[in-house]
This record gives C-alpha cells, structure tokens and sequence, in this order.
C-alpha cells in the first residue's frame, strides 16, 4: 500500500482537471513550519465530481474533516454510517476514506503535517494525543449545534489563511487545537484521563512499542516483537506484571492487544495490496503459512484468502 505524500494529495484532488495543483497551495506558508491548508468541501466537490473516490491509503498528514452530508467512513477495519454530520480526524498511522453517498455534500476539511503544530515547539505530539491514537475511535456524528461551532472554526480558518496578518499561522494553530480539543471532549472519558503512575507508563510504553512496529509499507518489513513475552523482555519487567497492568488499564490481555493489532494490519494487508498470503505471514511474524492461516481464522472466522474475496 502506498502512503500519499501532501504533493501527491494536491495531484490527486485536481487529477483530470485544467487546475494546476499548485493554485491551491497556501501562497505565504514558510517551508520551514511545515504545510497547513483548508478547504471547502462543496466548492471542491462543485469542481471535481466527477473525479473517483480518494484511494483508501495511508497518508503523509494529518486531516480534520466536518462533513456535512449521507457518507460512507472506511477508516482501518471500521466502516462507519454518516447520515448527517459529521467530524473525522485522521493520522498517517492508518488509511481511510470516506465515500459519498449523495450529491449534497458540504462542510470543510484541513491538512497538515507534524511540522506545522510542533514547529512552534508548543510540546505538543500529535500522537500522543488520544484523537490521534491508532486504537481510538476517529468519527463522531454531529447535532446540528455541534456542526454549527465546528464550521464557525473552519470559517476561522478560511478568514486567516487568506489574511495579511503576519502571525496567522500562529492563530490558525489555535483553532487547529480548538478542533481537536473539541474532538477529543466527545470521546468517552476514559480514553482521555488516566492515572499518572508506573502502571500507566508501562502501559503507554507498551502502546508505543506495539504501534511502532507499524504501518508495514514491504513485504521485507517484519514485526519483531509478537508475543507478551517478546514485549516484556523489551520493557525490562516480568511478563506476569505487564500481563496485570494491561488488564487493568485496559481491560484487555497482551495478547488480546497484540492480536488485536496484528489482525487490524492483517486485514489491511490482504485489502490493500496485492502481495501473496504467504509474505503478509512473514511481515506480521509467522514464520508458517498454517500458523498465520489457524491464528487469522481464530480472530476473524475467515481464512485470508476468503476474507480477501
């Protein structure tokens, strides 16, 4: 699966048209800040409708959509109903899109790399944040009221981006916070707040070192860390502690974590690319075709080739 990098973004979005990609680039941003833009999403669906669906892949950004319309989410192994509205967050750890289902479809939609919201060296890590954790849950439908405050941000954001003021893009990064910080209030409340204790870092240091083994971008990529063991040997700590921790910070076993991951990109995998059974076995740390085919069915109750289908 390829990750689409901000150029190939603005490619993609004016791909079959007379519109040069690079009229829709912000005309004042330093290179040194990183990349920030806003869109209009009726405007933009006005001039390229008839172009296809975005392809479902990973990306070299950051996207904050408010969606106004009937869609269709594909974000990871989720498929998520939009009726109405509305707001999607989305990190370069995993791939998704999202397919419109009618044509009245409006709303507003930003990008931006890293660069730009830790330039400033405000501290902020944008994968840290839990909106922007791989396990989190990237969707939020909207009431109208909600709708309404989001798109006076995005209506922000459209003002400063096309103003003189010499320190917008120091402005639009607060509102930028202020969306995700909207976002994050929407989540359950224990995906936000925990404990500051060694129980909770051992936890997080796990999430780290388990994310860190993805996304797999080549079938010479291989996952080395795979069972509770592997892990704990790495965090310096008896398996039977991490095993304790985990339980209680997340309810869930290490290896139900660790399953749980390797199925996700399983599953992305057999979509997404077209590479045989047997290398997706090796990147993900079957050393057997029969062990990944036995563990994948135990997981899903397909076997990779019939989920493949």
């Amino acid at each position: 699966m390829k990750t689409t990098s901000i150029d190939q973004f603005y490619k993609e979005i004016t791909e079959g048209s007379d519109i040069e990609p690079s009229s829709l680039l912000p005309n004042d941003i330093k290179k040194e800040i990183g990349h920030f833009n806003v869109f209009n999403i009726k405007e933009l669906w006005e001039k390229f409708q008839d172009k296809p669906v975005m392809s479902y892949d990973r990306r070299a950004y950051y996207k904050i959509s408010l969606i106004r319309g009937k869609n269709r989410a594909e974000y990871a192994n989720k498929v998520i109903d939009i009726q109405k509205n509305a707001i999607l967050f989305a990190t370069p750890k995993i791939p998704y899109h999202y397919v419109p289902l009618d044509t009245d479809q409006s709303g507003h939609f930003c990008v931006f790399t890293s660069e730009f919201i830790t330039g400033n060296k405000n501290g902020i890590e944008l994968d840290e944040l839990p909106i922007f954790k791989s396990d989190g849950y990237p969707v939020f439908e909207l009431s109208d009221d909600e709708t309404t405050e989001i798109e006076r941000i995005f209506k922000k954001i459209h003002s400063e981006i096309n103003s003189d003021y010499a320190y917008k893009y120091d402005l639009i990064r607060n509102y930028v916070s202020e969306l995700i910080h909207f976002g994050q209030k929407l989540q359950p409340v224990t995906a936000l707040y925990s404990k500051h204790n060694s129980a909770a870092r051992v936890s997080s240091l796990f999430i780290e070192l388990l994310e860190r083994q993805f996304p797999i971008e080549s079938p010479h990529q291989k996952v080395e860390l795979k069972t509770a063991k592997d892990f704990a040997a790495r965090l310096s700590i008896h398996v039977n502690h991490l095993n304790k921790v985990l339980k209680e910070n997340t309810g869930k076993t290490t290896t139900e974590l660790i399953s749980n991951r390797l199925t996700q990109e399983a599953k992305i995998l057999l979509k997404e690319t077209n590479w045989n059974v047997s290398e997706i076995a090796y990147t993900l740390g079957f050393e057997e075709l029969a062990h990944f085919s036995n563990f994948f069915k135990k997981q899903t109750s397909l076997t990779p080739l019939s989920f493949r289908l």
